[in-house]
């Protein structure tokens, strides 16, 4: 599409700034008669703009109808007709969504559509653009055992753009072709609680076994385990006994290794000793081509100006970007509502707000804050005094403000019913020791970042 315009509104706009200036129709006409038309969708080479009464379209019809075409065609580059309807004849596309919301039979059925096609993550279903194409390689290269180079390969950046897929292809293609290879691929935080887990289950060595038996290891969101020694020495055993082996090691991170703060040297030593490959936000060009693999891998249609359209509104996730065809695709199949401009637009906004951190519950905080300070989270919530409890409480309370910005007083509540001035010292005194210690910022900023990531 030219001009690269964004929606179906700034076409319009264009179109009819461009009527004006041709055809030098008064303010009042324009006002009257142009800006009272309101976009309703684009399909195919026909545009449905609304008006509200029928002496409105019947006019708009005699008098601007031909010169309105003439102008689209001019913006958008190829013939267009225009179909002027009144609103109150048609259900508003907002209309049938809030139907579909309030309905949980629609609801289930879109969301069972959404849920079956989710793809398997493969190196052939991910798109390489300028933003990921070292990260790429790299992991390919990995999954055929050529990783002397590029072991470990870290791989980096934000949540949303392909790590994770990155992971998965290479244990599918390692899978497919070498049978019977042990390939463990975990979540950093999964492999925290498994070794916790051993410890209080006296089986550390049959957790040992298991990883030090490991052909490839492939760990996603590596930084989770920052600020928590027991299990930053048990990996650091891990990954020296694997890399004298020369086996395949593999991590992600939301960051690069030198920025982890609160992770020992010897680990940032060692995640920097093979290749840091970042994956960033992809460009428009590479935006394009995953909306249109996810749509072709759908058998799902979408005209070009809605491709555009998306790929314009959403730059920074890939996964959203996957979503909102995803979830169009589902939309079409359940209640053939068509893929426009302004369907996409609702969609986003739906699919914008469902990848947003849920609300991060207190529970997960205070465990989060008790395995700092190795003590049970009961013992947080209760009135115990002893200095780590105490200190463990009063990060707790901290991160649970910081995070959630529950009230001073429902806070208190989630701790044996401490008042309001409680929560505030608490909040002031982690405040004070972050402004003087470095290293206790560190551990704070981390455990907050992490518990967002994790959700």
């Amino acid at each position: 599409m030219k001009n690269n315009i964004s929606s179906l509104s700034d076409i319009y706009n264009l179109v009819v700034e461009n009527y004006v200036r041709e055809y030098n129709i008064s303010a009042s006409a324009k006002e009257l008669w142009l800006d009272a038309l309101e976009p309703i969708s684009m399909e195919g080479n026909v545009v449905t703009l609304a008006t509200d009464t029928d002496f409105k379209r019947n006019t708009i019809n005699s008098i601007y109808l031909e010169k309105l075409e003439e102008q689209f065609t001019i913006v958008l580059g190829n013939p267009i007709k225009v179909e002027i309807i009144i609103k109150d004849d048609i259900p508003t596309t907002e209309t049938k969504f809030n139907d579909i919301r309030n309905s949980r039979e629609l609801t289930n059925k879109i969301d069972n559509i959404v849920h079956d096609n989710k793809v398997t993550y493969t190196f052939d279903n991910f798109i390489v653009g300028p933003s990921n194409n070292l990260a790429y390689a790299a992991a390919k290269a990995v999954s055929q055992k050529q990783h002397e180079k590029y072991n470990p390969l870290f791989i980096y950046g934000d949540s949303g753009l392909g790590k994770t897929h990155l992971l998965s292809a290479i244990q599918n293609e390692m899978t497919k072709n070498y049978p019977g290879i042990n390939i463990i691929y975990i979540s950093a935080e999964t492999f925290t609680n498994e070794f916790l887990h051993s410890i209080t289950a006296n089986k550390t060595e049959l957790f040992d076994e298991k990883y030090r038996n490991a052909d490839a290891l492939l760990i996603d969101d590596i930084q989770f385990i920052a600020g928590k020694e027991q299990t930053e020495e048990k990996f650091f055993h891990i990954f020296n006994e694997l890399y004298k082996l020369n086996k395949a090691i593999v991590l992600t991170s939301d960051r690069p290794a030198k920025e982890i703060k609160s992770i020992s040297d010897r680990l940032k030593t060692r995640f920097s000793s093979g290749l840091a490959a970042d994956v960033r936000a992809p460009e428009y060009e590479t935006r394009l081509a995953i909306i249109q693999r996810k749509a072709d891998l759908l058998n799902f249609k979408i005209p070009d100006d809605v491709v555009d359209f998306i790929a314009t509104k959403l730059k920074s996730n890939i996964r959203q970007i996957e979503g909102v065809v995803t979830k169009m695709n589902a939309l079409y199949m359940v209640s053939q509502i068509k893929p426009t401009i302004v369907v996409a637009q609702n969609v986003i906004k739906d699919i914008v707000s469902d990848h947003q951190p849920i609300p991060i519950t207190v529970d997960k905080i205070i465990s989060e804050a008790a395995k700092i300070y190795n003590v049970d989270p009961d013992e947080i919530r209760s009135p115990k005094r002893n200095s780590p409890v105490s200190s463990a409480r009063k990060v707790a309370i901290y991160v649970i403000q910081e995070i959630t910005g529950l009230p001073y007083e429902t806070i208190g509540q989630e701790f044996s019913g401490r008042d309001h001035s409680t929560v505030v010292y608490a909040i002031k005194n982690v405040k004070e020791m972050m402004a003087k210690d470095s290293n206790f910022r560190s551990v704070i900023e981390d455990l907050i970042k992490n518990i967002k990531a994790n959700q």
